[in-house]
């Protein structure tokens, strides 16, 4: 790197978990990295308080409201700051000429597009946002090829599969001699509850992660397996695996954060601190490694290490995900549109935890699968499936299931 000339870096969802912890280790690397876009949905407040300390050039909200009132704030606050708003803001920063790196942490499906126009920009997009892959994979790997972009996963089980594979690794294609790659999952806050009192779980319990800070999405789809779900998807694309290649093991310590098998039996783990700085870090360096604030391991503490298979009664949102994968085209795409407005209804106590799934299945039961080979195709049915979604919800169904 040119010292006169730091890495330019725009932060997709600046003031969720990820955003926080990149800034974290931005801030370690002074000299290295300049940020040059903060984006965030609506919280105008910590978006400007980041903009005050790091003074990039762009801020995005999302919500247009919100971005007038981020104005106001900054005219004296930070008055070199060009305020945007909206999905065009996003993409803007997403492939601005100064930009060299792209921190994707974006939740959900409304990351997709500002995440595929830096992939078509041929930035180095660090992936933290697995929606984009769940609902366009083939379109997305599509891109980062075409557009010479660099494709590198935050997610920590698909960083320590990237740091487990061969340097050679090819984004979308099969590892040189990787017979299997093993995801490994917590088992979220309910993993020794006995399933018939999952009904009555609330938010609260469900957000209370054992070992992760993370959002209250993300939180939630831990807690029913979704998360690794999604996750399987988005590992097929990565690495260019079929389903039976990919397994799930839970680990409740979070210590491994996932596994790589060989042809030759070996089997290699990637290990540390459930802290996201150290895949942060190792995406923001690659393929050099820098400081990520994190503290050292240590084994004698942990002590044991457990692992078990994941129970299909009690994680039935993982299943779903399978099969969604199994079935093609658009399926993933309407599984995760349905999975938001499911876990959104859940947060806002409308539906029980256990109708989570049933919410999910009833429209992947309705809404027709298409192949998923346009944009405009995927959108659609992402569409179809939040209203199938909501009407189900509406109608009172989902609530006792």
């Amino acid at each position: 790197m040119n010292k006169l000339h730091p890495v330019g870096v725009t932060l997709l969802g600046s003031t969720g978990s990820i955003g926080v912890n990149t800034l974290d280790v931005l801030a370690l690397h002074p000299g290295r990295f300049r940020v040059i876009a903060l984006t965030a949905n609506s919280r105008v407040q910590e978006l400007a308080e980041q903009c005050v300390r790091f003074q990039p050039q762009y801020a995005v909200m999302a919500d247009a409201d919100a971005a007038t009132r981020l104005y106001e704030v900054l005219k004296k606050a930070a008055p070199d700051v060009l305020v945007l708003s909206g999905p065009e803001g996003l993409i803007k920063v997403a492939a601005l000429d100064a930009v060299d790196f792209i921190m994707a942490g974006i939740v959900g499906a409304a990351g997709l597009l500002p995440s595929l126009a830096a992939a078509r920009a041929g930035k180095r997009v660090l992936l933290a946002n697995k929606e984009a892959l769940v609902m366009s994979g083939t379109l997305f790997m599509q891109a980062v090829r075409e557009h010479g972009a660099t494709l590198l996963p935050v997610d920590s089980e698909h960083n320590a599969i990237l740091q487990c594979l061969p340097d050679d690794y090819t984004p979308g294609a099969p590892p040189r001699g990787v017979q299997k790659i093993i995801l490994t999952a917590s088992g979220g806050p309910f993993r020794t509850l006995p399933v018939n009192k999952l009904h009555s779980v609330t938010p609260e319990q469900a957000c209370a992660h054992p070992n992760w800070v993370m959002g209250q999405k993300i939180s939630v789809d831990s807690a029913t397996m979704m998360n690794k779900g999604l996750e399987v998807i988005e590992a097929g694309y990565l690495f260019g695996l079929p389903m039976e290649q990919i397994e799930v093991l839970l680990h409740p310590q979070s210590i491994i954060h996932s596994l790589v098998e060989y042809a030759d039996g070996s089997v290699l783990a990637q290990m540390g601190n459930p802290d996201m700085r150290i895949p942060i870090s190792h995406a923001l360096g690659w393929p050099e490694r820098i400081d990520s604030g994190a503290g050292s391991l240590d084994l004698l503490k942990v002590g044991t290490l457990q692992f078990e298979s994941p129970d299909s009664t009690r994680y039935p949102c993982l299943t779903l995900a399978t099969a969604a994968w199994q079935a093609g085209g658009t399926a993933p795409a309407i599984l995760n549109a349905a999975n938001e407005v499911a876990v959104q209804a859940f947060l806002e106590q409308r539906i029980a935890f256990t109708a989570i799934h049933t919410v999910i299945r009833q429209a992947l039961d309705q809404c027709g699968v298409h192949d998923a080979d346009t944009l405009e195709t995927i959108l659609a049915d992402d569409a179809t499936a939040r209203a199938v979604a909501c009407e189900y919800i509406e109608s009172g169904r989902a609530v006792t299931a």
